[in-house]
């Protein structure tokens, strides 16, 4: 999440600072088949199933997006995130604050521990994997 944090700050920034330019500037999280994806396990009859159904979703399922979003039709989309998965197109929300939790005298590793830990344990994000996410097949 720290890296797609990253990138995604990154985009907006480049949105909301050269907008002024007309560059504009998005981000596509693509479900796709790769030389990555490849090492994914297949020692279950499901995990063969899962890998069948990611095998897929090629390369060529994300290009219509990325060629639409570079045209001059989509000159006033900009700062988005978005997703492909087989057949379909997603928007994804912005990443917004959600809990915050303030220590006038400043942050030790061990108020982070005792303090923001648990102020923020009920609303932790939990690691899933895009079959927990989606409960249906790519269409």
């Amino acid at each position: 999440m720290a890296a797609k944090m990253g990138i995604v700050g990154l985009s907006r920034s480049i949105a909301l600072d050269m907008g002024r330019y007309n560059v504009r500037s998005n981000c596509i999280a693509p479900f796709a088949w790769s030389r990555m994806t490849s090492s994914l396990p297949t020692e279950t009859e499901e995990q063969r199933r899962r890998v069948e159904r990611f095998q897929q979703m090629t390369p060529e399922k994300i290009a219509p997006l990325a060629v639409w979003l570079a045209s001059d039709r989509a000159q006033d989309v900009s700062g988005q995130v978005f997703g492909v998965r087989n057949n379909e197109i997603y928007l994804f929300n912005q990443p917004r604050p959600m809990r915050s939790v303030h220590m006038g005298a400043g942050w030790t590793p061990e108020l982070v521990d005792t303090v923001a830990k648990g102020a923020f344990a009920a609303s932790l994000t939990p690691l899933e994997r895009s079959s927990d996410v989606f409960t249906w097949d790519p269409i």
